[in-house]
């Protein structure tokens, strides 16, 4: 069988353990030649019986299996469940959840919410590469430059949409006992009938390039002033068309950037001024989490945004087989233990 191109073949294709060790191999080594993953040496054998490597090199923990230096790394789950469990979290739209996952690899669930986690590291982008954005004719110009030549710019397809959402609970799903002491923890706040508690929620920042059609979102600790904009200029090239709302918070962006604003209480779109797609991004984004995963930590909520960003950054120019490859490919060099998930400890071996 060729490489697998729907879900049906790669469970077929992955059911094989030989299969997953060459896919393994030509994955982490693209010249065919296998190394040990702890000291890079090339002198290693493949020990049929044991189903793992030996490497001859002088050091401890000679033998290795193909998980070693991955994500993988530590599992009693064998290659043949992993690899179907990456191409389903890489390719459905609304993702997974671990009881879905449970049942059809035939794990318990406190093992496919562990191996969905780690799957999700993965998925973490952790080189962006550039920032995002398209600076105006004089480069990385101060705004006041920027801004006296949008007139003769056409910015509207290059700009940078910004905007923060709120992830968390309504008061009308929780329980009369919780309800009560939020009542009592902000009397002022939480009158009868309010329905929306930003102070209950955890806030997100996100910004959408129209060129590229690239999203990065983040949880911040607040949406004030200085939380936000340096989120924006760490990821946002100087000089660039920023679109928001007209929160009081952007109001100083002009002073590095081509800023303009849409007021939501009039309209949504006044021309290529909106924040719709990045709007979009936050529907499909709440939706995954309310309708899939139901009850999302908020010390969590970092790890589902790199799930929900891989599958839209790669919806395009992709197809199942290419984001499944691409998921597989970034598995090196990356370990989440479960104490580490659990929040028992911040240490990382990597």
């Amino acid at each position: 069988m060729d490489s697998p191109k729907t879900l049906l073949e790669a469970v077929q294709y992955f059911s094989d353990a030989e299969r997953c060790r060459q896919f393994m191999i030509a994955v982490r080594w693209p010249d065919g030649v296998v190394k040990c993953p702890r000291c890079g040496s090339e002198k290693v054998t493949w020990l049929e019986n044991a189903k793992v490597y030996r490497c001859y090199g002088k050091h401890p923990k000679q033998k290795f299996s193909l998980k070693v230096g991955t994500v993988f790394e530590d599992s009693p789950i064998s290659l043949e469940k992993w690899l179907p469990a990456a191409w389903m979290l890489s390719n459905m739209r609304n993702g997974v959840s671990s009881y879905e996952l449970s049942r059809s690899l035939g794990v318990t669930q406190k093992s496919s919410w562990f191996m969905l986690h780690r799957i999700r590291l993965a998925m973490k982008d952790t080189e962006y590469g550039s920032k995002l954005g398209t600076p105006g004719p004089n480069g990385n110009a101060g705004a006041g430059e920027a801004n006296a030549a949008k007139d003769t710019w056409e910015h509207g397809d290059k700009a940078v949409e910004v905007d923060e959402a709120f992830v968390g609970g309504k008061l009308a799903n929780m329980h009369k006992s919780r309800v009560a002491k939020m009542r009592e923890d902000f009397p002022d706040c939480m009158a009868e009938g309010y329905e929306v508690r930003k102070d209950n929620k955890t806030p997100v920042i996100g910004m959408f390039d129209r060129a590229t059609r690239q999203v990065r979102a983040k949880v911040v600790k607040n949406v004030r002033r200085d939380t936000l904009q340096a989120e924006i200029l760490k990821n946002v090239k100087y000089g660039s068309a920023i679109y928001t709302d007209e929160a009081v918070v952007h109001d100083t962006l002009r002073s590095k950037f081509v800023h303009e604003t849409v007021n939501h209480a009039e309209r949504y779109v006044d021309g290529q001024i909106h924040t719709n797609s990045l709007e979009n991004f936050w529907s499909l984004m709440k939706r995954n989490l309310a309708g899939t995963y139901v009850c999302v930590e908020p010390f969590r909520l970092d790890r589902y945004l790199d799930e929900q960003m891989f599958r839209f950054n790669n919806r395009l120019k992709n197809d199942d087989a290419s984001r499944f490859r691409k998921v597989v490919a970034q598995l090196t060099g990356k370990r989440l233990t479960y104490t580490e998930l659990t929040g028992k400890t911040d240490a990382s071996r990597f």
